[in-house]
């Protein structure tokens, strides 16, 4: 008895990578959207004297670029499940 892989087993993988692609591209932008928003009002709030809303701000910034770097990650580590499942 011989045992064969089954090569149409991943036969929509292409259509998920354009979903995940697609979801991850929208996330990167919003992240880098709200990065520019939480440091341009983290600016302002630090100028006028205002430190509650200064914190607030840097948080979002923080915030925003974790989610930007795991979003822009996200992509390197899809591509690497999909193809290590495709291997197997």
């Amino acid at each position: 008895m011989n045992v064969f892989p089954d090569f149409g087993s991943l036969s929509g993988i292409g259509d998920l990578r354009v979903v995940i692609g697609a979801m991850l591209t929208i996330i990167l932008i919003v992240a880098v959207l709200m990065i520019i928003i939480s440091a341009i009002t983290w600016a302002i709030a630090t100028s006028t004297g205002n430190p509650g809303v200064a914190a607030k701000a840097r948080a979002g910034v923080f915030v925003a670029l974790g989610a930007a770097i795991l979003a822009g990650g996200g992509v390197t580590w899809v591509n690497w499940l999909i193809n290590v499942g495709g291997q197997l």
